[in-house]
């Protein structure tokens, strides 16, 4: 199984052919993803709820810089209403939820293409691998996140008891990995 991305693939490889030297003091390298199982729907769930309300942190702070850099923008004249006697009546709203979806989208694309986790799957240890020989790229993040359906994607955990992969796992060709406490530890990427 493919690694997160080069890095981990490399310190991986790396590790695997300091031991098979036989060298006794070398660093053990991240627990091998193919020892560690898939994650359930209920871990799953759990990641889910913990980066909902950071998402929607993340959403609040996004709409408050919007805001309040347009209303500062009609004060000065630098935007016109156009003769319309509110901003909700004009594009204003429809600029306002494209930036907040764009900062959220941004959250997990970040930090799923940084360390494969995001905050809340690093706190139930979970972490995004890939199941084929190809790094983790952009595009294969956003169809994972796309595929996700705001997370109804992954109810198709519930009923794939064998291979306990969602509809983004399968489109986007990775795999959600229940790591161990030492895995999970940061400073053993």
């Amino acid at each position: 199984m493919a690694r997160h991305d080069r890095k981990a693939k490399k310190k991986s490889s790396s590790s695997n052919h300091l031991k098979a030297k036989g060298d006794k003091n070398a660093p053990n390298s991240e627990s091998d993803s193919s020892s560690l199982e898939r994650a359930g729907f209920v871990r799953r769930l759990l990641a889910m709820i913990y980066d909902t309300l950071v998402a929607t942190a993340v959403g609040m702070c996004a709409a408050m810089v919007m805001i309040v850099t347009l209303v500062v923008m009609l004060k000065n004249g630098a935007l016109d209403l156009q003769g319309y006697a509110e901003p909700a009546d004009l594009l204003y709203k429809l600029l306002i939820q494209t930036w907040v979806g764009l900062w959220i989208a941004g959250f997990f694309l970040w930090f799923w293409r940084r360390g494969g986790q995001t905050l809340g799957m690093r706190a139930w240890r979970l972490r995004i691998y890939s199941t084929v020989e190809e790094p983790m790229t952009w595009p294969r993040l956003f169809i994972r996140l796309i595929a996700s359906l705001c997370g109804l994607g992954t109810l198709l955990v519930l009923f794939d008891f064998k291979n306990k992969q969602s509809l983004q796992d399968r489109l986007a060709k990775t795999e959600v990995l229940k790591l161990t406490k030492e895995a999970n530890d940061h400073k053993s990427w």
